[in-house]
């Protein structure tokens, strides 16, 4: 090559990173509130078929294109810490990039990983790929307390995707295999090399795919148990930057209360920390107060509301269950929060973080952590299963509970992320969790999304966001337990798919 066409293709290359950062860029499409799930299979093609042409580049590549999907995709993170905290851009807008920043290690590490195999480009592309790229999603739900939201499969949690129905078989990280698997099947029959009957084999283990999804969507692993239960969820809607102002706590308790007075269902529950005061800072008979409203209306209540610890050295976030409450018992049921937020709920490293919540509105910054497989609640005739916000997203600290109980139920306060998308992708999760546990899933926000989820990860109903109302509807109770369930956790379906990637990997070494 002459140093005239090395220039050349020196200038050319670059030209590549703008398709990369366009499919990137893209990928909140494929989630909710757009659930354009069939793109998130083309633009994975994308980026592999991108990457083929540099493979030099490669791990570069996948750290580029992370950065972006996960910071188009968590934009919201400055919502929470610059417009509701009120960090100054100064250092909001290089936190909100840190995370992505962070999260982009993940698919750098696959492609790194993916480099080490020799085999046929079919095994390498077809089957190695999706295998480390379900591995390093599993590993960033996990290290460092974890964070799976953006995984591949929850583009798939929709009522129009087939491969939804492969989470009661073996929970989302399944789910993200088979889009990484149609992605890059896809990338595979792309190739103008490929042969026809490689296409036809692509193809016909595609359709096989959606129609092993398809049909387990359409299969009930859990059944009703005959009872059911009129619910109503209170959203308040009380603005962030307002909640814990001193002269709005008497308005917001009002607000409650009247919400909780204006409604007859047997069960009755309020979002996260609805009540902007620690429990036992409350004025004397005001917890009794709610506990005789609800029980005139013939309802059991749940409040989510903060608490002291019982040795009173910590504070935890809790909801409290008024459902049997008597004035003089010593102890009031309650769940407390165990998958804390790191830097939102607990203080990592506090002597380098203290100076930063200095400088923001965010309090009860450090709460504890509320301990393993809680029991649920009884209210009226469920046993439900409550979880706090960010713990919807890890489904197998939830199957411990959901065994026990007919509903699972959880209580949020999305209101730090403003108007943002990240309600609808919450939500997202919330419909992940229905289908993996088989049971209803009802969600009390204190802005959105308020929803009631059936055991097929259906919407049944949805409260409008940023409103104030309080969501009535039905549920069943189901009882019995997913394949996913039976398993106990996502780990015999991760250990299995390393065991297949590590003797992939050696007999691609022991051929070469």
């Amino acid at each position: 090559m002459t140093a005239l066409q090395k220039t050349g293709t020196a200038r050319q290359q670059p030209l590549l990173y703008w398709p990369l950062l366009l499919i990137a860029a893209a990928t909140p499409l494929t989630f909710a509130p757009y659930y354009q799930f069939w793109l998130m299979p083309v633009l994975f093609a994308a980026l592999i078929r991108l990457i083929e042409r540099r493979p030099e580049h490669a791990v570069r590549s996948a750290y580029l294109f992370g950065l972006v999907a996960y910071t188009a995709q968590f934009y919201w993170i400055h919502t929470a810490l610059h417009d509701v905290s009120g960090l100054p851009n100064l250092y909001a807008i290089p936190l909100t990039l840190l995370l992505p920043a962070f999260l982009a290690l993940y698919p750098a590490a696959c492609f790194w990983l993916w480099e080490k195999f020799t085999l046929p480009r079919v095994l390498h592309i077809g089957v190695v790929l999706p295998l480390l790229w379900t591995l390093t999603e599993f590993a960033r739900e996990r290290l460092l307390t974890g964070f799976g939201w953006g995984a591949l499969g929850y583009s798939q949690i929709t009522d129009a995707s087939p491969l939804a129905g492969l989470a009661p078989l073996g929970g989302i990280h399944l789910v993200t295999l088979a889009t990484a698997c149609l992605g890059a099947w896809l990338a595979l029959a792309a190739k103008r090399t490929i042969s026809m009957r490689q296409r036809a084999c692509i193809a016909a283990a595609a359709i096989l795919l959606l129609l092993a999804g398809y049909t387990a969507r359409h299969t009930e692993f859990t059944r009703p148990d005959g009872s059911s239960a009129s619910v109503a969820l209170a959203q308040g809607n009380i603005e962030q930057t307002l909640k814990w102002n001193e002269d709005q706590i008497t308005p917001t308790i009002q607000h409650y209360y009247d919400q909780v007075a204006a409604t007859h269902a047997d069960i009755v529950i309020l979002p996260e920390t609805a009540i902007p005061v620690m429990r036992q800072r409350l004025p004397e008979g005001l917890i009794n107060q709610f506990a005789d409203q609800a029980r005139r209306n013939g309802s059991a209540l749940a409040i989510g509301i903060a608490q002291f610890t019982d040795d009173g050295s910590g504070y935890e976030n809790a909801v409290i269950n008024l459902a049997d409450y008597h004035p003089e018992a010593s102890h009031i049921p309650y769940y407390a929060k165990n998958h804390l937020v790191p830097f939102g709920e607990y203080k990592p490293l506090p002597m380098l973080t203290e100076p930063l919540y200095q400088l923001m509105n965010m309090p009860l910054a450090d709460f504890k952590r509320g301990g393993k497989g809680q029991a649920p609640f009884q209210m009226a005739n469920q046993k439900v299963a409550f979880n706090i916000c960010y713990e919807d997203g890890f489904g197998d600290e939830l199957i411990a509970s959901a065994k026990q109980s007919s509903l699972l139920a959880n209580a949020s306060n999305m209101a730090w992320y403003g108007t943002s998308n990240a309600m609808f992708q919450h939500l997202q999760q919330s419909q992940a969790r229905a289908l993996e546990l088989g049971r209803y899933m009802v969600r009390a926000t204190n802005t959105g999304a308020t929803a009631i989820i059936n055991p097929q990860g259906y919407i049944v109903s949805e409260a409008a966001p940023d409103t104030s109302m309080v969501l009535e509807g039905r549920i069943e109770g189901y009882s019995g337990e997913t394949p996913y369930m039976k398993l106990g956790s996502s780990w015999p379906l991760i250990i299995l798919l390393a065991s297949l990637t590590a003797a992939l990997y050696l007999w691609g070494k022991r051929k070469r």
